[in-house]
């Protein structure tokens, strides 16, 4: 466990040299035609070994933003095309293994020789601001983003950075439209997946106990979960509490939401909001099924259960690709309920920066990624569920391990909700989480919870309407 921590954090250091150098050169702190500082200097400075820091060096050199000259230096250069069109493709790190974008990539470069795709990783803990700051300087010719970063463009204002796109007939309606603005499609949906319950079979028929189903409250897992755990071997459930796809997911499932009176207030005293947050309280208050690990993100919780150090996670689809080369047989199900089984829906979709000198050839690619062939490339190598629903209706050889239930996002779509169909910004919810992880942990009570609650939403609120205006 330790060792795996470790590599996390060597992964941390090693993402932020490489941002770092590239925001340096994008802000004209060090200039074109300049030289990086040796490597032994960046070994010091980020904390990495000279190996580390030759992988980080080549990252940048293939990005185009500089060149290794031999027994000189790295000197910064302005990339410029050569005889190929090249785009340069934006996506968070963890989207590319679990979509198997080498092979996309490949397919795509043998359908359009002339064009050259250049990979840029950009941070997950700021990816829309990256998205942003990399779109404008004219960085990126083409992004993967999810619905939620699409909503932190509008709130922020920016989205006349995405190219508006055709509409796609053969795309699942309800992926599109979260997409849309002033009768326009921005974003074209590429996969999604919703929130659900991953779990260990071998656990369950240890402890014999029933396998998760449709019927199950909360407080069944949590029941089922204090006869899954085995001291110092494993916990029943586990989630990433602090993430903006998990912990809303107890107050979607109150059956209400945020809403203000009459004079712009919100009230929150002992309403089904604040009481959903109970029955998530309740579960952290059970050690002896839910470990009190500081976890650094989904990643964490994912991990966990791919040591099968937990018998359930709440997971997405996208994570169950990694599952598909280990020794674990693992099933879905949905997520227990409250006053409703409402759960989280996630969108990862492509989009055009407007501003791209590319942008003929950013669109081929766009095309080419949400094609019928791609996308049923996507169904049939991948437990992914790609946007496309033709591709997704086809039926023939499978290749690996599926389970059995893979299919159940068919049956419980009309639970699927947006986060924005609490009420709220993501700004809005940024500025109540701190509050809600104390009051989780016992460190806040539920009337001062509620006050604060009212306070920051309100003022949260008057900064989007000042903002805006």
């Amino acid at each position: 466990m330790q060792k795996r921590l470790s590599r996390k954090h060597f992964r941390v250091r090693l993402e932020d040299m490489i941002v770092t150098l590239r925001q340096e050169i994008l802000s004209g702190q060090t200039a074109i035609g300049s030289y990086l500082p040796s490597e032994s200097d960046l070994e010091k400075r980020f904390e990495l070994s000279n190996a580390s820091v030759r992988n980080g060096l080549k990252v940048l050199v293939e990005e185009g933003f500089i060149e290794k000259i031999p027994r000189v230096g790295n000197r910064v250069i302005n990339a410029a095309s050569q005889q190929k069109t090249v785009i340069k493709f934006g996506y968070v790190h963890s989207f590319a293994g679990l979509v198997e974008l080498d092979e996309l990539l490949a397919a795509f470069t043998q359908q359009y020789p002339h064009i050259a795709v250049q990979r840029v990783e950009l941070p997950s803990g700021s990816y829309s601001k990256s998205l942003k700051q990399y779109m404008e300087s004219e960085l990126l010719d083409a992004v993967m983003m999810n619905n939620n970063n699409f909503q932190d463009f509008v709130e922020n204002d920016c989205t006349h950075l995405l190219e508006p796109m055709e509409l796609m007939d053969e795309l699942y309606p309800f992926l599109t439209e979260p997409f849309q603005q002033s009768g326009q499609t921005l974003v074209r949906p590429f996969n999604y997946s919703p929130v659900v319950l991953c779990y260990n079979k071998k656990h369950f028929e240890q402890s014999q106990v029933p396998q998760p189903e449709s019927s199950w409250a909360w407080q069944d897992l949590f029941t089922y979960g204090q006869q899954l755990a085995v001291k110092n071997e494993r916990f029943g459930f586990y989630f990433y509490l602090p993430s903006r796809n998990r912990w809303p997911i107890f107050m979607l499932q109150s059956g209400t939401t945020f809403q203000t009176d009459d004079c712009g207030n919100y009230r929150l005293h002992g309403t089904k909001i604040i009481e959903s947050l109970e029955v998530c309280q309740d579960l952290l208050a059970m050690t002896d099924v839910f470990p009190r690990i500081l976890a650094e993100s989904n990643a964490d919780a994912e991990a966990l259960f791919l040591e099968e150090k937990v018998s359930v996670i709440m997971t997405t689809y996208f994570f169950l690709n990694q599952l598909r080369n280990s020794n674990i047989s693992f099933e879905i199900s949905q997520l227990p309920g409250l006053a409703d089984s409402s759960t989280l829906l996630i969108i990862n979709g492509l989009a055009v920066n407007s501003r791209s000198p590319n942008k003929a050839a950013a669109k081929l690619l766009v095309d080419f990624l949400s094609s019928y062939e791609i996308q049923l490339l996507l169904r049939r190598k991948t437990l992914n569920i790609a946007a496309h629903q033709r591709a997704m209706e086809w039926e023939g050889e499978e290749f690996g391990y599926r389970p059995s239930r893979f299919f159940l996002y068919r049956d419980i779509c009309p639970s699927f909700r947006l986060i924005t169909h609490l009420g709220l910004s993501n700004y809005q919810l940024k500025c109540i989480q701190r509050d809600i992880m104390l009051f989780l942990s016992g460190l806040q009570t539920k009337a001062d919870l509620s006050s604060r609650l009212e306070q920051l939403l309100l003022e949260a609120n008057e900064s989007n309407i000042i903002h805006s205006s």
